[in-house]
């Protein structure tokens, strides 16, 4: 256990103050004031069951977007995964302290409740080692658990002793956060009601978009589901540098195969989560559709899925107005 020392609590008092001086661009919590508690139209029912507490949720969402969890205290989880935008960020790279960049773009958090793997090289295997990570991450909140447990046992004792019963730790901190980032649910889509019998719930574009992605486009195969995403890991060749693909999943895995791929991200609230991919390097979804009409990027490890489209410029529009819907 942790116990700050006399010296030591004046040392950590003195660093809060400094922080309120250096807490630039963190989003406000534009939030609900209580977070919805029913399963969103067209996501699983079984995404209620198991759930933690309000308060634990409550804890969550103030660490969330509290800065005390970046070294400097200048960036909190909130920085980079902004409401505003979808809760991904609007730039390609975020940025962490010290103005670091980060090495990939951060996606959208809506639905992670329905992940079975974490980060765009699958890295983790659970929210909760997820959410732990970017804070000793050196690009981002560059912190050491040990040094964020005995901050928060100071400046958050008796929010973990209403949702805990007991002093801030390490797992707990990953059971806030990652009750909170489960509460993040996107659905109840036109689509949701389309497929529910509401026909005029697309227009007539947008469901001339949907036939060609679950028909002659294929999107179907990587996006599919309730979240719309296989949870695999696939080439398209984005990152792809004279003909050699990032290591990607190999870096994880050490299989050669796996080289170049990267998680199908949930289409899920995608009209708002711009830029896309995970260098960040498509601006607008005009971009990506661009992107596999063309058949993504050639390389030694291109997903075989993957080849150019057949598809008119009117196709094209349609496409990007269906994805809009989700």
């Amino acid at each position: 256990m942790i116990r700050p020392t006399p010296t030591r609590f004046l040392v950590l008092a003195a660093s809060a103050l400094l922080a309120t001086a250096l807490r630039t661009d963190i989003p406000e919590d534009t939030l609900p004031e209580v977070l919805p508690d029913e399963i969103p139209f067209g996501l699983p029912a079984e995404l209620g069951e198991g759930r933690a507490s309000d308060a634990i949720v409550a804890l969550g969402r103030r660490l969330f977007f509290d800065p005390i969890l970046s070294a400097d205290r200048t960036v909190a989880c909130a920085s980079c995964h902004d409401p505003a935008f979808g809760f991904a960020d609007p730039r390609p790279k975020s940025i962490g302290v010290g103005g670091r960049e980060t090495l990939r773009h951060a996606p959208t958090l809506f639905n992670r409740a329905l992940g079975e793997t974490f980060l765009w090289d699958g890295r983790a295997a659970t929210l909760e080692d997820q959410v732990l990570l970017p804070i000793e991450e050196e690009r981002e909140m560059n912190l050491s658990l040990e040094e964020a447990v005995a901050r928060l046992r100071v400046e958050y004792a008796e929010g973990f002793e209403a949702a805990f019963g007991a002093d801030a730790s390490a797992e707990r901190l990953a059971d806030a956060l990652a009750a909170f980032v489960r509460r993040l649910l996107r659905g109840d889509s036109p689509l949701d009601h389309f497929r529910a019998g509401e026909i005029d719930a697309l227009t007539p574009a947008q469901r001339g978009g949907m036939w060609f992605f679950e028909s002659r486009g294929g999107c179907w195969r990587c996006h599919v589901g309730a979240n719309f995403t296989d949870e695999e890991f696939h080439n398209t060749g984005i990152g792809v540098v004279d003909g050699m693909p990032e290591e990607a999943r190999f870096a994880i895995t050490g299989d050669e195969a796996d080289r170049g791929r990267f998680k199908t991200p949930t289409l899920r609230g995608i009209g708002e989560t711009a830029p896309y991919m995970h260098d960040g390097g498509l601006a607008t979804l005009e971009e990506v559709v661009e992107f596999y009409r063309e058949g993504g990027h050639a390389n030694s490890h291109l997903d075989e899925v993957l080849r150019p489209l057949e598809m008119s410029d009117e196709e094209a529009a349609n496409l990007a107005a269906f994805l809009r819907t989700l």
